[in-house]
This record gives C-alpha cells, structure tokens and sequence, in this order.
C-alpha cells in the first residue's frame, strides 16, 4: 500500500501543473516548511517576470540594501497577461480581485543566485473574481531577484531594481 505524505501530493500536485499549464514547475519536493494547509487545494498558477526593487539606506553608521516592493507583471499558462504584483505584499487579477499577504515561511532557494522561496498566507481580500477564495500563496522557481550585488553605501542611496522571476501557486479551500 502506497502512503501519501504531503511532499508526494504537493510533488503530485506540481507535476499536474506542470504538465497542464506548461510552465517551468518541476516535480521537486516542496520543502515541508513550504507546505499548503492540508485542507487546500491548487487553484490556479501564474508566473511573474519583473524586478524586485531594493533601497540602499543608512542609518547611524551602517548602510544596508533593504526590499522595497516587487514590481511584476503575471501571465497565465498561455502567457497572457493575469495581473500584476507589487508592494503589499499584493496580487492583483485583471478582473480587480486582489489579495495581500504576509510571509509565514521561506526556505533558500535550490538556484544559490535567487531570492528564497515563500509560503505567504493572505490577510486581506479586495474586491471579487478569480482570487476571492485564495488563502495561501507559493512563490517557487525563483531566478534573481537577490539584493544588488554593488555596495550600498553614500554612493549608491537611492533604488535599484534588480530582475527576477517566479511561479505563484495560489491556493484555497477543497
């Protein structure tokens, strides 16, 4: 008899996508601490290509590169424009239903050169549509979107974008 542990369904549940959305999810293992509530299912996937925007700031004696907002355009499985995500964290549909979120969980990325992968519950719906009943956000297959890798100093106050990419899994009630 076979068990079904959580990394196999979510394995299994990422393969699905793959295979039907022709997007770049692999069948990898999420990692547990990445893991959906067991009472949730895959509602849709989108990917976001844009920059993750970074500020260089300086307080009393130390400057730092600090996340500013992600700015990305989300496209569905047939590249067509779905929306858009940006400071909140937030998600937005074309059709205007938005979630925002908080970070819970987040685990480096397999690609040493990316920002980590995160698991993000939403605290907060606006308006109806497609992301009405999503409750828990994957961010997964990340590339770029690290910190700059020029020094943040007197010189270099200001923003800087840095590209990236990455595949959001939305999830919500079976």
């Amino acid at each position: 008899m076979f068990s079904r542990t959580p990394e196999l369904v979510a394995a299994t549940l990422l393969a699905a996508a793959s295979a039907s959305l022709s997007f770049s999810i692999t069948a990898q293992q999420i990692p547990q601490q990445l893991q959906p509530p067991t009472n949730e299912q895959l509602l849709l996937l989108v990917h976001a290509k844009g920059d993750q925007i970074y500020a260089c700031k300086s307080d009393a004696a130390q400057f730092t590169w600090t996340l500013e907002a992600p700015d990305a355009q989300l496209f569905d499985k047939d590249g067509k424009s779905f929306g858009k995500h940006f400071k909140g964290p937030s998600w937005e549909a074309n059709d205007g239903s938005r979630v925002t979120g908080k970070a819970v969980g987040n685990t480096p990325s397999p690609d040493a050169d990316s920002i980590p992968w995160l698991l993000v519950n939403v605290i907060r719906h606006d308006g109806s549509g497609v992301l009405s009943s999503v409750t828990t956000i994957l961010r997964l297959n990340t590339k770029g979107g690290k910190p700059p890798a020029t020094s943040c100093d007197a010189s270099h106050l200001g923003q800087e974008r840095v590209p990236y990419s990455a595949d959001y899994l939305f999830y919500g009630p079976k």
